[in-house]
């Protein structure tokens, strides 16, 4: 059992390892030497974990897009009125971004740049599937416009992530009254 806990905690190692480095200096900066001497194991190590880089990116991304969905569909009822769904969702997606702010970079950047192959960018976004279910199931009760999924992203998930972009910059300060206003924008933005 502890033989399982210490493999278990090298390949956790690892994956932090690549989170931090990807953050703070973009993939280029995340070398296989590089994780491995973050992660305090020997770069060999890395290979009984993941095949390679791209390998080690992609699982890193899966997990993190798994927690993520995890707590921001944590208390969902997919049998509540849309709006008052949405804005559960809506306001879950805020306090992971607030909170995890290292992982809501990451994620960031996997949503803006190559960083992943596009089979683990799929397998992603189906964990995403409540939201979309949700939005399509309001387009069918004449709630929300009838517009794409990912127009309707657009318009309200990503100027959340705008946002607390500029309060990690510290150029803005996210508050109670602020987040209540930007939620109510995403909701007219995508409403009938």
């Amino acid at each position: 059992m502890a033989k399982l806990q210490k493999s278990i905690d090298k390949r956790t190692a690892l994956l932090r390892a690549t989170l931090c480095l990807i953050n703070n200096g973009g993939i280029q900066e995340a070398s296989m030497a590089k994780v491995a001497k973050q992660a305090n194991v020997s770069p060999a190590t890395i290979y009984l974990y993941f095949e390679n880089k791209q390998d080690l990116v992609n699982q890193l991304y899966i997990e993190v897009k798994t927690d993520f969905t995890s707590k921001v569909f944590q208390g969902y009822d997919a049998e509540a009125p849309v709006k008052k769904s949405f804005e559960q969702i809506w306001f879950n997606m805020s306090a992971y971004k607030s909170k995890q702010k290292e992982e809501a970079s990451f994620l960031s950047q996997c949503d803006n740049t190559p960083l992943i192959d596009e089979e683990t960018l799929q397998e992603g976004l189906k964990l995403l599937k409540p939201l979309f279910d949700l939005w399509l199931r309001g387009q069918n009760e004449g709630i929300i416009k009838n517009i794409s999924p990912f127009l309707l992203y657009a318009y309200t998930i990503y100027p959340m992530a705008f946002l607390t972009n500029m309060q990690k910059r510290e150029l803005y300060q996210l508050n109670n009254e602020v987040l209540q206003t930007a939620y109510q924008a995403a909701w007219d933005a995508i409403k009938v």
